[in-house]
């Protein structure tokens, strides 16, 4: 698998359950690596056969301006399924913190897995295997 990463991704925004974070934006620092199958730009040299970490870095700017989530976890939640749904990724981490957040602590914030869901991946080995029949000359005959 070959992982594209964003790490120390900075941006405020409004997020948090205590009325003293909802008013203001406050500091994030966000890391994203998104994991695929051997990316086709390896041989191709082509971004178009890959995800682009500069748009990726743009969707989380628009994110950070729209979003109104309140807990760190269904943020970091909504950006491994943009990594998925969006760009395509089979697997997303992403870690989502408040640099300090309190005078005695660097920081909090969570860190998530996800993986996309296995019926997409099957559908793509079907495919695979309906091109390679195809391509064998195994083709259906018309009655």
């Amino acid at each position: 698998m070959d992982l594209i990463f964003i790490e120390g991704f900075s941006g405020q925004t409004v997020i948090g359950i205590h009325d003293s974070e909802l008013h203001h934006p406050q500091p994030l620092l966000i890391d994203v690596h998104a994991g695929v199958p051997r990316a086709r730009a390896c041989d191709t040299d082509r971004i178009g056969d890959t995800i682009d970490y500069g748009v990726v870095r743009e969707r989380l700017v628009r994110l950070m301006a729209e979003h109104r989530l309140q807990l760190l976890e269904a943020f970091a939640e909504a950006i491994a399924d943009i990594l998925i749904d969006e760009f395509g990724a089979s697997w997303a981490r992403v870690k989502v913190v408040k640099p300090r957040k309190f005078d005695d602590v660097q920081a909090v914030g969570v860190q998530i897995e996800r993986h996309a869901p296995t019926h997409r991946a099957s559908k793509l080995v079907h495919g695979a295997t309906v091109l390679n029949f195809l391509a064998s000359g195994m083709v259906p005959a018309k009655h």
